[in-house]
C-alpha cells in the first residue's frame, strides 16, 4: 500500500483528495493541519488518516515529518487560498505560499529524495488579465497576475520547477482554475451566495443577498471532480510538466446567482456592496485542458447545476 502524504487536509480540497484517496484501498493517508480548529472538517475519515500538527514554516519539523513518514507520494496543498483576502494580506499570503513549499522541497534536496513524486498545485488565476484572443487558456498563455494570491502561486509554480531542473526532484505541477463544491468556506463567491440564502430561509438575516461583480466569468469545476485529477496527475504526470485542469467552460456570475436564487421558494432582493468589489478583476477566464486529457482521459462528469444544489444545500445543513 502506498503512503501518501497530504499537507493541508483539512482544508476544502484536502479532505475530499483523502476521501477519494481512501476509497480506493490502495494508500495509506497521513495529513498535516495547523489548526485543531479545522479538525472537524474530516468527519467519518479523520480516524483513517494518520495526523500531524505541524508548521511548514518550520524546516526542522517538515524535514522530521518526511524522514519518519515515508511518503511515496506529496499532495501539496496548504496555502493562503483566497484572492479576495490576499489583498488584505498581501505580505502573508506570499511569505505563507511561498516559505511552506520550500521548506518541503528543501528537505527532498537535503536527503536526495528524487524518488518521492510531489504534486504542486498553482492556480489558474497566474494567468490573471488574459486578454480575448488568449480564450481558452493554455499553458503557454502569458502571465498577468492581478492579485497577490496569484503572484505567490505563481512563484510556488516556478520554485517546483526550479528544484525539478536543478536537482531532478519528480514533481509535477497543476494549474487548476475555480473549484467548488460542498465544504468551501466564506470567502469564495459560490459558497458566500449560499450561504447568504441559507441564512435568509432560516429568517437569521434580512431577504437581501450582497454581491459583488457579476458580469466577470469564470470556469469552475467541482471539487470532487477535481481531486480525480489530482490523483491522475501524480498517476500519469510527466515529472517537469505543467497541466491545465479545468471545465473548459465559463459560468458568469450573475447566471450562478440566479441558479442559485431558483433553488429558494424566498423572495430576495440583490444589492451590489461596494466592499465585494476587487482593485482589479478579470472579464473571463476559462481553461484549456486538452493536454491534461490527452494523458488521463480525464474530464469533468457532475453537472454544474447539481454542483450548486450541493453547495446550498451543504449551507442549509450548517446555518
Amino acid at each position: 500500500m502506498k503512503k501518501v502524504l497530504i499537507t493541508g487536509i483539512t482544508g476544502f480540497v484536502g479532505k475530499h483528495l483523502a476521501s477519494h484517496l481512501l476509497a480506493q484501498n490502495t494508500y495509506k493517508v497521513v495529513g498535516t493541519y495547523r489548526s485543531e480548529s479545522g479538525l472537524g472538517t474530516l468527519g467519518d475519515i479523520k480516524e483513517q488518516i494518520t495526523l500531524k500538527q505541524l508548521d511548514l514554516h518550520d524546516a526542522e519539523a517538515v524535514e522530521s515529518l518526511i524522514l519518519s513518514e515515508k511518503p511515496d507520494y506529496i499532495f501539496h496543498l496548504a496555502a493562503q487560498a483566497s484572492s479576495a483576502k490576499s489583498f488584505s494580506i498581501p505580505v502573508e499570503t506570499l511569505t505563507n505560499n511561498i516559505i511552506s513549499e520550500f521548506s518541503l522541497l528543501d528537505t527532498l534536496r537535503k536527503h536526495s529524495l528524487q524518488h518521492i513524486r510531489v504534486l504542486i498545485i498553482s492556480t489558474g488565476e497566474i494567468y490573471g488579465i488574459v486578454k480575448a484572443e488568449d480564450v481558452p487558456v493554455d499553458e503557454d498563455t502569458p502571465f498577468r497576475p492581478a492579485t497577490p494570491y496569484a503572484v505567490s502561486k505563481l512563484a510556488q509554480d516556478y520554485l517546483s520547477l526550479q528544484y525539478y531542473l536543478a536537482y531532478q526532484l519528480d514533481i509535477v505541477r497543476l494549474r487548476p482554475f475555480n473549484h467548488v463544491g460542498p465544504g468551501q468556506r466564506e470567502g469564495f463567491v459560490v459558497a458566500d451566495f449560499a450561504k447568504q440564502i441559507a441564512e435568509i430561509e432560516k429568517g437569521k438575516k434580512e431577504p437581501i443577498i450582497f454581491v459583488g461583480n457579476l458580469e466577470a466569468k469564470r470556469d469552475f469545476t467541482d471539487v470532487r471532480d477535481m481531486v480525480k485529477a489530482y490523483a491522475l496527475a501524480l498517476q500519469k504526470g510527466k515529472a517537469g510538466e505543467v497541466y491545465n485542469i479545468g471545465s473548459g467552460k465559463s459560468y458568469k456570475i450573475d447566471d450562478i446567482l440566479q441558479t442559485l436564487l431558483s433553488f429558494s421558494s424566498k423572495k430576495i432582493t440583490v444589492t451590489i456592496d461596494p466592499a465585494r468589489i476587487r482593485p482589479v478583476d478579470v472579464p473571463e477566464i476559462r481553461c484549456d485542458f486538452q493536454k491534461f486529457h490527452t494523458i488521463t482521459g480525464w474530464e469533468p462528469a457532475i453537472v454544474f447545476e447539481k454542483t450548486l444544489q450541493d453547495v446550498l444545500d451543504y449551507w442549509r445543513g450548517i446555518v
